[in-house]
């Protein structure tokens, strides 16, 4: 375990660099500052999920990598390897498809929005809504779905779009654990063709050590790091035979050694600003 990025003699440069990395926000009360002083180096098509307690500054990092926040001071930088590709694609915590389409439309829009050919289109999207068991609901519309069907949607655009980085904003959350279970191995089943870099924010142990080659702790806020694990277990990965293995509940009981104190702050720190 390190608190600090270790990045090997030789090694490939990191496909996510970050360096002292802080996001403050002005309210009426001052200066609120979500992310302290991060730094932080993620390695090319590596599974990275970030853990910590509610308001720790999870979402705002993770905006901030997908261009949708600037840091206030320190540098963030995304590697582009593939010119003409997306740099990053995300994918939300709630219903983020479009209702007035289809899901074949939703699955397509992204591409046909890079003008890629239709025959070239329908190959791919093709692809991703039967590796996400949509493919005989390809004309449905979103109201005609359910939950965990939308985020397969959600996930089978975001594959289709081919981005340099997939960012997962706790895409579970909302669902019940047998559809979460499901779709945890979905995504690693697609995830394994071909080593897309993801960065996934989740509140469950169990989730992360599931998904992640490596996972940071944050403490409560401002958010920092508390700690950097690395998941041990090879791929490919049965998200239920892990969970059996010894190991793999001595690993969430470590982290959540590590997360406990974090979440009884964020807590006393919501009490204080009710």
């Amino acid at each position: 375990m390190s608190s600090t990025p270790d990045l090997a003699a030789g090694a490939a440069p990191p496909k996510i660099s970050l360096r002292n990395v802080t996001k403050s926000f002005d309210t009426r009360d001052g200066p609120f500052v979500a992310v302290d002083d991060l730094t932080l180096d993620i390695p090319s098509g590596s599974f990275f999920v970030i853990v910590g307690p509610s308001g720790c500054g999870k979402t705002t990092l993770i905006r901030m990598l997908g261009g949708l926040e600037q840091p206030t001071s320190g540098s963030m930088e995304i590697r582009a390897d593939r010119p003409g590709k997306p740099l990053n694609s995300m994918i939300f915590q709630g219903d983020s498809i479009f209702p007035w389409m289809t899901v074949w439309d939703n699955a397509a829009y992204g591409l046909r929005m890079r003008g890629m050919p239709k025959a070239e289109i329908k190959d791919v999207v093709g692809h991703y809504l039967n590796k996400t068991g949509l493919g005989r609901f390809a004309d449905r519309y979103p109201h005609q779905l359910s939950g965990g069907m939308k985020q397969r949607v959600s996930i089978a655009r975001a594959f289709a779009t081919d981005p340099e980085v997939l960012l997962m904003d706790e895409p579970f959350s909302a669902l019940d654990e047998q559809n979460k279970t499901l779709l945890q191995e979905e995504v690693l089943r697609i995830w394994d063709e071909d080593k897309k870099t993801v960065v996934f924010i989740t509140h469950s142990v169990d989730e992360a050590v599931t998904l992640g080659d490596r996972i940071m702790v944050m403490s409560a806020h401002p958010g920092r790091i508390k700690a950097m694990i690395d998941v041990p277990f090879e791929r490919p990965r049965n998200v239920l035979e892990l969970r059996a293995k010894p190991a793999y509940g001595e690993m969430v009981y470590g982290i959540w050694s590590h997360l406990r104190d974090e979440v009884r702050r964020a807590k006393e720190q919501e009490e204080e600003r009710a």
